[in-house]
């Protein structure tokens, strides 16, 4: 399947909020635009999208962030990656990774982490496929607080 990537623009808003919906972050148009004009000037993250070379829609997309903890220091993570399930296997997902990859290393970063759920054991393979190596595993907690 020919495609390119790109860097997000705000028109792609309707279809990374279908891409997130089927991978069960659902999420309106408008919503996945007001976080994309936040994003998309911001230096510290990264939104990169595939799309086919022929026809319409995007096939995947990657957000990355960096961020500065005081326990590690700088580090880089890609917090989301989706690719439609009609284009998985075909590439796009590792284009999209190793496009994050390059911009970790424009940036002077030595190393791209990611975290992936227990419930989606088809990603852990494709992560270790591209060299990824798993770290820990962990509980994650949350509090929702009153408005």
């Amino acid at each position: 399947m020919s495609h390119q990537i790109r860097s997000a623009t705000l028109s792609d808003a309707s279809d990374i909020a279908r891409l997130s919906d089927a991978l069960g972050y659902p999420a309106e148009h408008e919503e996945i635009a007001r976080r994309l004009a936040v994003l998309l000037p911001n230096p510290l993250h990264l939104v990169l999208v595939a799309e086919p070379l022929e026809g319409h829609g995007l096939l995947g997309w990657l957000a990355a962030e960096q961020r500065i903890t005081l326990e590690s220091g700088t580090k880089f993570e890609i917090v989301g990656l989706v690719v439609d399930g009609t284009a998985r296997r075909s590439g796009i997902g590792k284009a999209l990774v190793q496009a994050a990859e390059a911009w970790v290393l424009d940036q002077s970063g030595t190393g791209l982490g990611v975290r992936s759920n227990v419930l989606r054991p088809e990603s852990h393979g494709f992560y270790e496929s591209l060299g990824y190596l798993r770290k820990k595993s962990q509980h994650v907690y949350h509090k929702g607080l009153p408005t």
